[in-house]
């Protein structure tokens, strides 16, 4: 049997069409069972439970832009040490920052920066709580 590689290449790109849009569904479900059960679970929280909450994502989000940050370093490294052609210290920065940028975007800002997300984030705390998570968030740029 002989198929056409066009053919191959357009079931191939149905079939993944498929496979993302019932991922995107399934992950859409998730997404409204975690806003309800983390709006449940803010009724029963007092301010100083949501202070802590705070505290702990700052903490979170810093922990989790530490190990970004040494990703960034080795994939730069990696990338500097098998480039086909030298690499100066200015761009090997570059090369960094980018990695950086990229990674911070992926796994941070992406999600706290959703619409949704803030929009239900910040129906639930106070404004000042608020400002220090813009300013952990800000320290990340």
């Amino acid at each position: 049997m002989n198929i056409h590689s066009s053919t191959v290449r357009r079931f191939i790109s149905e079939l993944f069409k498929s496979v993302f849009l019932y991922h995107w569904k399934e992950e859409s479900q998730h997404a409204i069972l975690d806003e309800l059960e983390w709006v449940r679970h803010d009724a029963t929280a007092t301010d100083s439970d949501r202070n802590k909450a705070v505290d702990e994502s700052i903490e979170l989000v810093t922990a989790i832009d530490g190990i970004l940050q040494a990703q960034a370093t080795a994939d730069a490294r990696y990338f500097k040490a098998n480039c086909s052609r030298a690499v100066d210290e200015t761009e090997a920065q570059s090369i960094e920052a980018n990695f950086l940028e990229a990674y911070r975007w992926q796994y941070t800002h992406s999600g706290v920066r959703h619409p949704h997300f803030g929009e239900v984030l910040y129906s639930l705390i106070s404004e000042s709580q608020r400002m220090r998570i813009h300013a952990a968030l800000a320290a990340l740029q």
